[in-house]
């Protein structure tokens, strides 16, 4: 049976980075990628609809050795694809992906300190153990996105597509298109369809913030031009990194004065005779749900051309030639694209056993944000909700490495976080109130109320804490086999 020092999970944007960092700070650590589907990259590679593009600017969605140079900094999705393809090449990562393997369980032996990983390869079962393993799965199941039960469906005749699952035989020119949803996919969907030749009307139960920035970094363009590559990424990095959380903490400290300058924001981009305050006001507070970009404000183009329309209100029934509305309003469509969410998944729904015992998710404790109460031996990959995905995602693959060297030094090979006060407190893993949280907060973990299990969403604090924060703080705990100590 073959043994490796570290199994990661999901050839992705994570998994990608998070070998780049053991390859250099755990150079000795003999270490595979699986990766259920037959080609890497992620979301990138699976989201292939109109217009799909990076809804973070890319200086700090990249990673944080490899600088990015494109010019445009929210990209689309196969310039994302080639660059995280690229990073792969470059570092001699490719050649420890494994495509096609699917892990189905993976069941940890105290006594021996290993876990045992069951895994799906081209209809047949293999098997391999693993000393410690990093989940960089994602947080979406790639298999079913969130498919609401619309009544009538079965009686519309033309086409329902859910973003996910996109067809590449989709016709455009001409076609009627409702777009259901009011998210990031559907703000992206409908000036990209718009352009190509479709009338879209986008149908939104309710709306969501939605705030036009430059698709250019003109900062980043200059700073390449004087300085080395490396470090004009850096100032540009940082930069961004800064400004989002200025605003973060602004949008949580005036939510009032913020949302107004937003919903100001639109009526610029859309004059005053447009319906702002139906179409573009959001019942909840800024950032109480990610913040939706729009690059060189598109979809408000496309809205001020005629061709596209919003539309607030709500679902009576499909009807074989598009929609009725509560409002007794009908929407005639040729194809409906169903913009409603993602799936959440915990671990890309690979079962965990500790000693014969199934690790119920739900029921543990998040430590820092990557590690399971009183599970030894793996971390969990998860972006921010509020910044970057990566920023975490880089912060979270140099930690495991710290704690990996720190074992190796001391001769340890378990390292456990263990709920060993008593007055901290369960609270929800995300603070965050977007529809694809508040169904699946039944399986994710929970968060402390505070540290080292509570969650800050803070890319400063989180890098103080794992980038230069003490290892052995008494909550990880390290230890040895109880057989190898009785030897």
């Amino acid at each position: 049976m073959e043994h490796l020092d570290v199994l990661i999970v999901g050839a992705g944007l994570s998994g990608i980075g998070a070998a780049w960092h053991l390859q250099k700070n755990c150079p000795g650590k003999h270490y595979a990628i699986l990766e259920a589907r037959a080609t890497s990259g992620g979301t990138w590679d699976l989201f292939r609809y109109p217009g799909v593009r990076s809804d973070s600017d890319m200086h700090t969605l990249g990673y944080r050795f490899k600088p990015w140079v494109d010019d445009k900094s929210i990209a689309d999705g196969p310039t994302i694809l080639s660059y995280v393809r690229e990073t792969a090449q470059e570092n001699g990562i490719e050649q420890h992906i494994r495509y096609g393997c699917r892990v189905l369980r993976a069941e940890w032996s105290s006594s021996d300190a290993l876990w045992t990983v069951r895994v799906e390869q081209g209809g047949k079962a293999a098997t391999l153990t693993a000393a410690f393993v990093i989940m960089c799965s994602g947080y979406y199941s790639y298999a079913e996105g969130h498919n609401p039960d619309f009544p009538g469906a079965a009686d519309f005749a033309g086409r329902i597509v859910h973003p996910q699952f996109w067809p590449d035989d989709l016709h455009y020119d001409g076609m009627n298109i409702t777009v259901i949803g009011s998210g990031a996919t559907a703000v992206t969907l409908v000036p990209a369809l718009a352009d190509l030749g479709a009338h879209v009307t986008m149908l939104q139960r309710s709306p969501s913030y939605v705030a036009s920035r430059p698709e250019k970094d003109v900062t980043a363009i200059r700073l390449r031009r004087f300085l080395p590559e490396q470090i004009a990424y850096g100032l540009t990095r940082w930069k961004n990194v800064l400004l989002g959380s200025f605003f973060f903490r602004l949008a949580r400290k005036k939510p009032v004065a913020f949302k107004q300058r937003l919903i100001g924001m639109v009526r610029d981009q859309l004059g005053p005779d447009y319906d702002v305050d139906t179409h573009f006001t959001p019942r909840y507070n800024p950032w109480d749900q990610r913040l939706c970009a729009v690059p060189d404000g598109d979809l408000f183009r496309a809205i001020r051309a005629g061709k596209a329309e919003v539309v607030t209100d709500t679902i009576d029934t499909f009807t074989p030639d598009g929609i009725r509305l509560a409002s007794g309003r009908e929407l005639t469509a040729d194809v409906i694209v169903t913009a409603t969410g993602l799936k959440m998944n915990t671990l890309g729904d690979v079962v965990l056993t500790v000693d014969g015992v199934a690790v119920d998710v739900s029921k543990t404790m998040a430590y820092k944000g990557m590690m399971f109460s009183n599970v030894p031996n793996i971390a969990y990959v998860f972006g921010y909700t509020n910044a970057s995905w990566t920023l975490k995602a880089d912060l979270t693959a140099d930690y495991v490495c710290r704690v990996l060297n720190y074992m190796d030094r001391r001769g340890v090979t378990v390292a456990t976080p263990r709920r060993n006060d008593p007055n901290i407190t369960e609270e929800p893993f995300l603070d965050f109130s977007s529809g694809y949280v508040t169904r699946a907060a039944d399986i994710l973990p929970k968060q402390g109320s505070k540290k080292p299990w509570k969650l800050h969403q803070n890319y400063f604090r989180d890098l103080m804490a794992l980038k230069f924060g003490k290892i052995d703080d008494g909550t990880l705990k390290f230890s040895n086999p109880a057989r190898a100590k009785a030897a």
